[in-house]
């Protein structure tokens, strides 16, 4: 069947079933969760009251396939992470610096499956360490254009902590977390990138 253009209207009604009326066909989250896969746009509302509720039947489909025996690709860690930036003052750079980073996997990811094929054994992941580092330095300074009386409480926290002989001295949070979660993240891609290669093989 020939793909419609724009994206598929899908209506959720109250008995939480679920019609893709491109198909005129019910269908279920695990349905959904091919049509992404296939490249398949779609956008979901309530069929009462017409809301846009994509993102809330996206999230689900995730819960729903982190569900699955052997399919986990979000660490605990990472989920604790992400909760914490909820009502953060970070929160409004976090889903940007999440999809730039989703976005380097996605366009790199044949070139890593082509890379463990010819070096079996070592993890070809380099570049994109490299691209999510920099990406940690833009989000940096972006952050520290908005928030310049955090960096100046980091910087004061910074020089309190050399002079003090105490050698576990309190670290300022904001960049501890950010490294946590570029450390999840990398977590994840490596998840991804071995569930793509089981898919493969």
């Amino acid at each position: 069947m020939a793909k419609t253009e724009g994206p598929v209207a899908i209506k959720k009604y109250a008995n939480r079933r679920l019609y893709n009326t491109g198909t005129s066909t019910y269908v279920t989250l695990e349905d959904l969760a091919t049509m992404v896969k296939s490249g398949e746009d779609f956008v979901v509302s309530d069929a009462k009251t017409g809301e846009d509720i994509t993102r809330s039947v996206l999230t689900q489909i995730i819960v729903e396939q982190e569900g699955k025996e052997g399919q986990n690709l979000l660490p605990i860690n990472f989920l604790r992470q992400l909760i914490r930036f909820y009502g953060d003052s970070m929160q409004t750079l976090v889903p940007r610096y999440l999809e730039v980073s989703i976005d380097s996997l996605t366009k790199e990811q044949e070139k890593f499956r082509n890379q463990m094929v010819h070096a079996f054994g070592v993890t070809p992941f380099g570049p994109l360490e490299d691209q999510v580092r920099r990406n940690m330095d833009m989000f940096k300074q972006a952050f520290s254009m908005f928030a310049p009386f955090a960096r100046r409480d980091e910087q004061a926290a910074a020089a309190a902590a050399a002079s003090t002989p105490e050698p576990e001295a309190a670290a300022p949070a904001s960049p501890g977390d950010l490294e946590e979660l570029k450390r999840q993240l990398a977590d994840m891609q490596k998840r991804v990138e071995r569930l793509g290669d089981r898919d493969k093989g």
